[in-house]
């Protein structure tokens, strides 16, 4: 596996993590305990790291270096692949490693496969996570948009990988409309979620280990502080449902980001939420709760009475999955993959981006009926029964095999 400019270990290593870390961390680890040994190669960006660590028996990560071995702007590493794929190409050969697949995570790791297989010959299997032409469609101001020459490395990667899993049959639509996807290449697989680890506690229990006063209701945000997630409007939906229900006793609690330095430090967009939540007025009930480890998350979407995605383009969303396997109801917008799970009878958690009075009429809604909420709770947790990793990594197993060379011999295992 390559995942070039973020390690699926980062929550380990106090770093910043999102949906494709979690997803490389526990795809590499099912597949392992299936009986696949698996490689990640990732970006070094901690020289006190060491640059191989074991995993699991089977799963290991290594820590390439490639330009300074510190965090660098995700826009600034293109400059340092070729430094990636040389060093990369040096650990395998000393290590006299062979491998058969080759799954590439977000476009700069498959430009860097696609130099690797000139000499290393292995079909190439692409997950993209997010598409610059979507993210450009939604971005906000300017720093937000990807620049051509991303556009033009993913049209190339649609073009020569072998095989491409789309996290949902959006994401699939447009990979073949605005990126000439053939339609055997593609196949749609979702991200999975670790129902051992993520599953419903008691909400007292839940709301006492994390401090939260047992009377208050909880609204819940989970993922990268970032325009596009659409936390603003969010804010706007609280404001307007606590002026039409003053007497709602209710609190946002927003989970991402760094929030352990003064808010004069903190990034740009967490600095524009908090200027926000000033000038609504909505201090004392919305609470930045920073980067929390996997560990914990179970208890805050047990606590939390409605969590919401307000995103404005979401591949899939592996938070609201998680939720819902917590028996927690998810609003979420209808442009992000995951919407597909929810059916036309449960229309109150499919929102639209940009809509804070609909938005605040849903969370309302909720909030104020509990026996709906349960029921609506139990739900959505039957819909994310199909999505645990080990049915995931056993599809993604066959893609592989389905990857490989028609004259190839099926080894007895796959070594990524």
């Amino acid at each position: 596996m390559i995942s070039f400019h973020t390690c699926p270990l980062a929550s380990q290593e106090g770093k910043e993590t999102g949906g494709m870390n979690v997803y490389v961390l526990e795809l590499s680890r099912e597949l392992s305990r299936q009986g696949i040994a698996v490689d990640v190669f990732t970006r070094s960006q901690d020289d006190l790291q060491p640059h191989v660590v074991q995993v699991d028996p089977l799963f290991r990560v290594i820590h390439v270096p490639a330009g300074p071995e510190s965090p660098v702007p995700k826009k600034q590493l293109l400059q340092y692949v070729p430094e990636f794929v040389a060093n990369t190409r040096k650990f395998i050969a000393e290590q006299g490693m062979r491998y058969d697949v080759m799954h590439c995570h977000y476009y700069l790791s498959g430009l860097a496969g696609l130099e690797l297989v000139r000499d290393l010959p292995m079909p190439i299997v692409m997950t993209f996570h997010t598409l610059a032409l979507m993210k450009n469609l939604v971005a906000r101001d300017e720093l937000e948009r990807e620049e051509g020459d991303r556009i033009e490395a993913e049209y190339d990667l649609v073009q020569r990988v072998d095989k491409i899993i789309a996290p949902s049959e959006s994401d699939m639509r447009y990979l073949q409309y605005l990126y000439a996807a053939g339609e055997d290449k593609v196949v749609v697989i979702p991200p999975g979620v670790d129902l051992d680890h993520f599953k419903p506690v008691d909400q007292a229990e839940a709301k006492s280990k994390l401090g939260i006063d047992p009377c208050d209701q909880i609204i819940l945000f989970v993922g990268r502080i970032e325009p596009l997630k659409g936390i603003d409007m969010l804010l706007y939906a609280m404001k307007i449902m606590l002026e039409k229900k003053p007497d709602l006793r209710v609190c946002l609690w927003i989970i991402g980001g760094d929030v352990s330095q003064p808010p004069s430090q903190w990034s740009k967009e967490l600095q524009k939420l908090e200027t926000l939540r000033h000038l609504l007025k909505l201090t004392p009930v919305v609470h930045f709760a920073g980067q929390q480890l996997q560990e914990v998350l179970p208890y805050y979407y047990s606590a939390a009475d409605v969590v919401v995605m307000p995103s404005h383009y979401e591949s899939f969303g592996m938070a609201a999955a998680e939720a819902m396997a917590c028996g927690t109801p998810v609003i979420t917008t209808n442009v992000a993959g995951i919407s597909s799970l929810i059916d036309e009878k449960h229309e109150l958690l499919i929102t639209s981006v940009n809509n804070p009075l609909l938005l605040a009429s849903q969370m309302e809604l909720l909030l104020s009926d509990h026996q709906k909420r349960e029921q609506v709770g139990q739900n959505v947790l039957q819909k994310v029964k199909d999505l645990h990793w080990q049915s995931i990594a056993a599809q993604i197993i066959r893609l592989y095999e389905e990857s490989l060379p028609n004259d190839s011999q099926q080894p007895a295992v796959v070594h990524l």
